[in-house]
C-alpha cells in the first residue's frame, strides 16, 4: 500500500495480481479458486496477490435476495433419471440467443461446483443414502432444480466468505466504484471511494492497480423503479461500456410478481399454495376480485394461481387461453389503474356470482396431484404453505410481516438480467484480461431454468480463475507500469466533483420511472424510441450540467446516477434495435402494436415472436461518437464445441496447457 498526491487529494494506491470487484457469490468463489489455482502452481503467497473490492460485503443481490426456496440449478442427480452435459446444455439454449460454449461449460461444471458447494457447507439435502433431491423449476424438463432454502445464495456466500477469510485474501469494504483505469485497450487499475475515508476535504480516494480483473458486481438493479432487487443494487454497467467492454442480449430482463414492502420473489410455495389475489383503491378500500372477470371458472383461476409457482418469469407466451401469465398482466393493468394488488394466504380464491366455490378437489389434475404429493390439502393456504415450506412463512415474519395476520402487496418486478457483458468461454470480456461473471456476464439466452444463474457464476467464476492461473501469470504490476494513467485519469475524475445543478434523486427518478414504463414487460416501439431520446438528453445535461455535490458524502451516489443514465442508453438503443427488426413478443416481455394479436378478455393487441431471431444476438458497444452513444450489430451464437479428442491426444494437451491458448 502506497500513498501519493494527485493535486490536493492524497491516494492510496495498491496493487496486485487480480482485482474482483463484488462480494457476492460469484466474485466470492472466484477468490477461491484463484487462491486454490495460485497455491497449486507453488506460489506461496497467493493471497496478497487477490484483492476484493466491495461496496458493502452484506449488500448485492446474492445476499440479499431469494424466493420461498431459491434454487440452484444443476445436472440431473436422481437416481431414476439419466442425464448428460448436453442435454442440460440444449435446456439452457432452447430459448436462443445463448452461446453454445457457454451453456456446454456450465453443464459440464455444474456438479462439480454444486458439490464444492456441499463441500464448503452448504445445506442442499439429501436423503440416506447421499442422494440429492431435487424439483422441477420453470423452464425446466427435468428435476435438475434444489434448494437449501430462501436464503441458499445468502448461505453461499456466508460459506464462501469463510473461504476466503481462512485464506487470507483481503476484502476491502465500503468501496464505491468510481473509474476503470485503461491503457491500450486494457483496464489496469480501478478507482474508489472509500465511504470509511470520506471527511470535508478528502475525498477517499483508493486506487487498486491489476493485471487481471474480475467484474462481479451484479445486475443493474437501480435502472427500474418496480423492482424486486436490494435496494441500492446499481451494479457499474456504465462505468463497464466506458472502459470497452460490449455486451450482449441486454433486451432480455426478467419480469415477475414479487412483494414490494419486503423485496422478494412471489415463486414457488407462494402461489403452489393458491392465495386470495385482490386489489384495493390507493388507501386500501373498495376489494375488488379482478381476476374473476377474464378466468371463466374457479378451476382454471386457481389451477393458473398454482402454475404461477414454477411458471413464475411472465411469459407473453403463456397469456392466450387464460395461462398462468394473464395474472401477470391483470396485476399490472390494476396497478396502472392506481389500486394496489395483494396475496392474502389466510383465504382461499373468491370467485364471482357464477363460478364455484374454491375446493381442492375442483383443481386440474397437474396442481392436485402435486397438492396431494406434498400433502400441503389444508383447508387455507397459510396451511398448506405452513406443511410444504415453513421457511417461506418464517422469512417474512423475520422481516416484520405475519403471513397469518395480514395480506402482502404485489406487484409485477424486474428481477434479472438475462443479458450482460459478452464473454467467451473462459468467461474472459471483449477486453483482454478482464473477467465479467454473475450476473453482470451476459450467458443466458431469451429464456433460462430457474437457479441457472447461480450455476452460471459459480461456473463462470471457476473458469475465470483456471484461465488467469495458467494462461496468464501471477506478477504484480509494477509502479510505474500505469502511473501516467492514474494520474491523468484520476485527476479528471476528481475535476467532476465540482458542484453541478442536477440532483441525483431527480436523475434516478427519471432513469427509473423511464426503463419500469417503457423498457418493462410490456413494450411498444414509438414509446421506446422516443425514451431513448429523451435517455440521451439526460445523459447530455449531465455532461453539461454536472451533479450537484453539496457534501462528500454526495460522491457516491453522483457516481451511480451518472453511470446508471448512461446504462438505460444503452438499454433503451439495444430496445429499440430489437424492436426495429421485428423481434416480436418474447422472454419476458411482450409487444404492443396495432395489428398485433388480440388477447381474449384484454384490449392488448400483441406483436407474437419472431422466432426466426432465435439465431441472433445483439451485441452493443459503447461509442460516443454516434448519435445514440451506442453500436449495435446482430452477431450468430457460438454452437455446442464439436471437437472430441481420444484420452491420450487430450491429456497431451491438457500436460501441455493448450487447452488455455
Amino acid at each position: 500500500m502506497e500513498s501519493l498526491k494527485i493535486g490536493k487529494q492524497k491516494i492510496t494506491l495498491c496493487r496486485y495480481n487480480t482485482v474482483i470487484v463484488g462480494s457476492g457469490a460469484a466474485g466470492l468463489n472466484a477468490a477461491v479458486h484463484l487462491y486454490e489455482f495460485f497455491t497449486q502452481k507453488g506460489i506461496a503467497d497467493a493471497q496478497s496477490r487477490i484483492a476484493i473490492v466491495t461496496a458493502g460485503v452484506t449488500l448485492g443481490a446474492s445476499r440479499m435476495s431469494g424466493s420461498d426456496k431459491q434454487t440452484y440449478y444443476k445436472m440431473g442427480t436422481s437416481v431414476e433419471n439419466s442425464d448428460s452435459a448436453l442435454e442440460f446444455a440444449k435446456t439452457l439454449t432452447a430459448g436462443g440467443c445463448c452461446h453454445g460454449d457457454l451453456a456446454l461449460a456450465e453443464a459440464i461444471g455444474s456438479l462439480r461446483e454444486f458439490y464444492h458447494l456441499v463441500q464448503i457447507g452448504v445445506p442442499f439435502p439429501h436423503d440416506s443414502t447421499g442422494s440429492f433431491l431435487g424439483y422441477k423449476t420453470d423452464n425446466d424438463p427435468s428435476e435438475r432444480a434444489t434448494s437449501a432454502g430462501p436464503l441458499t445464495s445468502k448461505m453461499m456466500c456466508e460459506c464462501l466468505q469463510r473461504r476466503v477469510v481462512n485464506y487470507g485474501i483481503r476484502i476491502y469494504d465500503q468501496q464505491e466504484v468510481a473509474h476503470l483505469i485503461t491503457k491500450n485497450h486494457h483496464i489496469v487499475g480501478v478507482v474508489t471511494i472509500d465511504k470509511k475515508k470520506l471527511n470535508a476535504k478528502n475525498f477517499g480516494i483508493n486506487v487498486f492497480q491489476c493485471e487481471n480483473l474480475i467484474l462481479a458486481a451484479g445486475g443493474p438493479g437501480e435502472l427500474y423503479k418496480t423492482s424486486v432487487y436490494p435496494k441500492g443494487q446499481a451494479g457499474i454497467h456504465g462505468l463497464a461500456f466506458k472502459a470497452g467492454l460490449a455486451a450482449e442480449n441486454l433486451t432480455e430482463t426478467q419480469f415477475g410478481l414479487a412483494s414490494t414492502k419486503f423485496r422478494w420473489n412471489m415463486s414457488g410455495s407462494y402461489m403452489q399454495v393458491i392465495p386470495r389475489i385482490f386489489s384495493t383503491d390507493a388507501e386500501g378500500g373498495d376489494e375488488r376480485e379482478f381476476l374473476t372477470v377474464f378466468f371463466l371458472t374457479m378451476s382454471k383461476m386457481a389451477t393458473n394461481i398454482f402454475l404461477k409457482g414454477y411458471q413464475w418469469p411472465f411469459d407473453p407466451q403463456r397469456i392466450e387461453n387464460q395461462q398462468s401469465s394473464l395474472i401477470d398482466i391483470l396485476v399490472f393493468n390494476e396497478t396502472q389503474k392506481n389500486r394496489r394488488v395483494f396475496l392474502d394466504f389466510r383465504k382461499n380464491p373468491v370467485g364471482n356470482s357464477s363460478m364455484t366455490p374454491f375446493a381442492i378437489e375442483d383443481l386440474e389434475p397437474e396442481a392436485l396431484n402435486y397438492l396431494k404429493k406434498t400433502g400441503a390439502i389444508q383447508k387455507t393456504p397459510i396451511e398448506r404453505l405452513a406443511c410444504m415450506n415453513q421457511p417461506a412463512i418464517d422469512i417474512y415474519k423475520k422481516h416484520g410481516i405475519d403471513l397469518y395476520k395480514e395480506p402482502l402487496e404485489i406487484a409485477v418486478c424486474a428481477q434479472h438480467n438475462n443479458g450482460g457483458f459478452a464473454v467467451n468461454h473462459w468467461w474472459e470480456s471483449s477486453v483482454e484480461r478482464t473477467f465479467v461473471v454473475g450476473e453482470m456476464a451476459g450467458t443466458h439466452g431469451v429464456k433460462r431454468p430457474g437457479g441457472a444463474a447461480l450455476n452460471s457464476g459459480q461456473v463462470g467464476s471457476l473458469r475465470a480463475a483456471e484461465f488467469i492461473a495458467n494462461a496468464y501469470d501471477a506478477e504484480i504490476p509494477s509502479k510505474n507500469s500505469a502511473a501516467k494513467e492514474i494520474k491523468i485519469q484520476v485527476s479528471e475524475l476528481v475535476a467532476k466533483f465540482t458542484a453541478g445543478s442536477l440532483t441525483t434523486k431527480d436523475i434516478i427518478d427519471e432513469i427509473q420511472s423511464r426503463m419500469t414504463a417503457s423498457a418493462g414487460h410490456i413494450r411498444e416501439i414509438n414509446d421506446a424510441r422516443n425514451e431513448l431520446a429523451q435517455a440521451i438528453a439526460l445523459v447530455s445535461r449531465i455532461k453539461q450540467n454536472g451533479i450537484l455535490i453539496k457534501s462528500t458524502k454526495d460522491i457516491s451516489a453522483a457516481i451511480r446516477a451518472e453511470h446508471l443514465a448512461l446504462a438505460s442508453v444503452a438499454y433503451l438503443k439495444a430496445i429499440v434495435t430489437l424492436l426495429e427488426q421485428g423481434s416480436g413478443s418474447r422472454g419476458s416481455h411482450l409487444v404492443l402494436s396495432p395489428d398485433g394479436l388480440l388477447i381474449g378478455g384484454t384490449e392488448l393487441r400483441i406483436k407474437p415472436e419472431n422466432q426466426g431471431l432465435r439465431n441472433s444476438i445483439l451485441r452493443v458497444e459503447y461509442d460516443p461518437k454516434q448519435t445514440d452513444l451506442f453500436r449495435c450489430e446482430n452477431i450468430t451464437p457460438r454452437p455446442f464445441p464439436a471437437e472430441r479428442k481420444a484420452f491420450e491426444p487430450g491429456w497431451k494437451d491438457f500436460r501441455n496447457g493448450k487447452i488455455f491458448s
